[in-house]
């Protein structure tokens, strides 16, 4: 990687360096507002759902920092880190595609075990291939911009993540209400079909958003290309890619192991949200079965409520693009996260349809928390990071955003049911607690600038 000095880049530049995430967030929003909801069309319970929801977190476990580290030692015709753009956009935009056919490809394929299945191996293809274009991009900002301005460029991508999230989420009730596609589906453990048309239109959003930032932004050669080639040649193989994985591992700079801790208390409480929102909603509006419309209307309703809380997020984008550049962005970053616990636990306060709209509001108080988990981190962390190695550490990082997830996958099904005797509120609520306890956490974060004594 260059270490030359990088030239402040203009707002267009920035707009396309960082469109491609509108993309990756139409695969993101799709996946996180419709799956729980689509393994139930397919006939799983309740308690099964976490469970099947741990093909995510397993795939960014693995994905993310090899492919981190491969980035870092590539150049070629397309740059450093765009070749993983674009191959990551091919691949999901084909699981995007397959996903509301998963009920037909199970019948056709794996007749013998429960459709839902399919869906959960095609999340997991689908996350593989969104975690290949997707950290690339982080470290992209941080390769192409100077630090000062790397706050500007996460916030940017923000923007785009709640706005690729907006549509994204709307899109059903949107096809149902403004273009009267029908919500019926075609048969038993069928999709609705206004599901299956979002995802195709996901499809060729998330690929047309990538090809666009593939095509107008560049990339900065390493200083000395020659021996960038020398170093590689002679640490060739995926023996070498998990050894440098571990290293980095080992020697985390300070403020990266006091932010691991945030994240982790973050991530665990989104995925609460992720895991059961969708399927709460229609336990607010009172009904638990599938089959019935006011389920269907709760579920939808779910979408709207992801759409406002992401539209929320790209309006807050633009605050906190002001904000990284005045304020101690760990102080940001935990009133944000408080903002967002505010907003998850006032879902326990709102009870029947005529109340929808109330929980429009608490999404939208998660809207300001996601915007700030989106691009404070990596914000606080790029400046502690060296930059020869920003691709391996930002993957790294993943890890603390998996490991909660994983936890939350194999533990909040049992955990749920035996602890909170099945109310999907409740779980929604205790997301709430853990975005309570990544704040206070932040307060450990040393401040950007200053340097602690490394653990010895």
């Amino acid at each position: 990687m260059s270490t030359s000095p990088r030239p402040v880049l203009s707002f267009p530049a920035l707009w396309n360096m960082s469109f491609g995430f509108l993309g990756i967030q139409f695969g993101w929003g799709l996946q996180m507002a419709n799956m729980s909801p689509i393994y139930k069309y397919l006939g799983a319970a309740d308690d099964q759902i976490a469970r099947l929801w741990l093909a995510a977190p397993l795939t960014g476990f693995i994905v993310q920092p090899i492919i981190g580290a491969m980035s870092d030692r590539t150049w070629g015709p397309l740059g450093r880190r765009r070749p993983y753009f674009l191959v990551g956009a091919v691949l999901s935009s084909l699981a995007l595609v397959l996903m509301p056919n998963a009920g037909s490809l199970a019948g056709w394929l794996l007749p013998q075990l429960p459709k839902f299945y399919m869906a959960a191996g095609l999340l997991w293809v689908l996350d593989a291939s969104i975690n290949v274009s997707m950290e690339p991009f982080r470290a992209f900002v941080a390769d192409q911009l100077p630090p000062g301005q790397r706050g500007a460029g996460f916030a940017m991508q923000s923007f785009f993540i709640g706005v690729g999230a907006v549509v994204a989420g709307l899109l059903p009730w949107i096809l149902r209400h403004w273009f009267q596609v029908s919500s019926r589906a075609d048969g038993a453990n069928a999709l609705p079909t206004n599901v299956k048309i979002s995802f195709y239109v996901g499809a060729v959003a998330f690929l047309t958003a990538v090809l666009w930032t593939v095509c107008t932004s560049k990339e900065y050669p390493p200083d000395d290309l020659e021996e960038f080639r020398r170093r590689k040649a002679a640490k060739p193989g995926l023996g070498h890619l998990l050894s440098e994985v571990s290293a980095a591992l080992l020697h985390m700079p300070v403020a990266m192991r006091r932010l691991a801790l945030v994240q982790f208390f973050t991530w665990l409480g989104l995925f609460c949200m992720w895991l059961h929102f969708s399927n709460a909603v229609p336990v607010i509006y009172g009904s638990s079965d599938p089959t019935s419309d006011l389920f269907k209307r709760g579920a939808e309703w779910a979408g709207v409520c992801y759409a406002v809380k992401d539209a929320v997020t790209f309006l807050a984008a633009f605050g906190l693009m002001a904000a990284a550049r005045r304020s101690d962005r760990r102080l940001v970053h935990a009133l944000c996260l408080a903002t967002g616990a505010l907003g998850l636990l006032a879902v326990g306060f709102i009870h029947g349809e005529e109340q929808r709209y109330l929980l429009l509001g608490a999404m939208g108080l998660g809207g300001i928390a996601w915007a700030s988990i989106l691009s404070m981190p990596y914000a606080i962390l790029s400046g502690a990071l060296p930059p020869e190695r920003m691709g391996v550490y930002l993957g790294i990082f993943n890890f603390f955003i998996v490991l909660p997830e994983i936890l939350a996958a194999l533990c909040f099904g049992g955990w749920v049911k035996t602890y909170l005797h099945g109310n999907l509120i409740h779980a929604v609520m205790a997301g709430g607690v853990c975005l309570l306890l990544a704040a206070a956490a932040l307060l450990f974060v040393p401040k950007e600038g200053a340097a602690p004594p490394a653990p010895a």
